[in-house]
């Protein structure tokens, strides 16, 4: 089993769009058992994956033990693939884990899955939190998405460096997201790292809101999709080199 997570400093930089396309390549090109753990409160993951809150509290319970994580796994419909969803109760869960002091309270939890699943992709909220500490102790990989700009950019930078501090296992796999290569800017960066994978900015990646789908589902030619294909050989690649 291998804990994929998906992160960034920021916000609106394609992250959970980037954590559902991972997960569906992940059960249905690689045919592994995976799970989503929707770990931000606006429950994007949880939305996109055709899924929808069904208590107000039960997200946060998990890491208070109240209640057991694998009871909360939902199926998506979508083989392979399982969902922990995300619910407002999470906003507090950075306090939580203060309150808790439990330094690897999540990595705990997520072996207590290990023999239900192959992949487990966490969709992290954004900022330098808590709750991003537990994520960086309990990930083998760290996929951050980066749009072509320079606070972007900026923040990719911070994380890195807090990463190389910290001494953890996890390897940081940084992804340029919403490329527009018409953009000089957007050019420039593709030349500035030609090693980092690139996901382009395409209304079928936008329509995923609309289908609540991964773009593979529903539109498995197109450029979107394959980009989607070829990140996710990446990071089995990633992990490969990791054992």
């Amino acid at each position: 089993m291998a804990v994929i997570a998906v992160y960034s400093l920021k916000g609106g930089v394609g992250k959970t769009t980037l954590a559902v396309n991972l997960a569906w390549s992940a059960a249905t090109l690689s045919a592994r058992r995976t799970l989503v753990w929707d770990l931000d409160p606006q429950s994007a993951s949880t939305f996109l994956l055709g899924s929808e809150s069904k208590t107000k509290d039960a997200a946060q319970a998990i890491f208070t033990k109240d209640v057991a994580a694998a009871k909360l796994v939902r199926h998506t419909g979508i083989e392979r693939l399982d969902l922990i969803a995300a619910d407002t109760s999470l906003r507090g869960l950075d306090h939580l884990f203060h309150e808790l002091d439990k330094k690897k309270r999540l990595a705990n939890l997520i072996g207590d899955l290990a023999k239900a699943y192959e992949r487990i992709i966490l969709d992290c909220p954004p900022g330098l939190t808590e709750t991003s500490e537990q994520v960086m102790r309990a990930a083998d990989l760290i996929v951050v998405p980066v749009i072509p700009s320079p606070l972007s950019m900026r923040a990719f930078e911070e994380v890195a460096g807090h990463l190389g501090k910290r001494g953890d296992k996890a390897v940081l796999m940084p992804v340029l997201s919403m490329v527009d290569r018409r953009r000089k800017l957007h050019a420039d960066a593709i030349v500035r790292h030609p090693d980092w994978p690139v996901l382009p900015m395409a209304s079928v990646i936008e329509a995923m809101t609309v289908r609540r789908l991964p773009v593979g589902a529903f539109a498995g030619r197109t450029a979107g999709a394959k980009a989607f294909a070829e990140l996710w050989q990446s990071v089995e690649r990633k992990l490969a080199g990791k054992r």
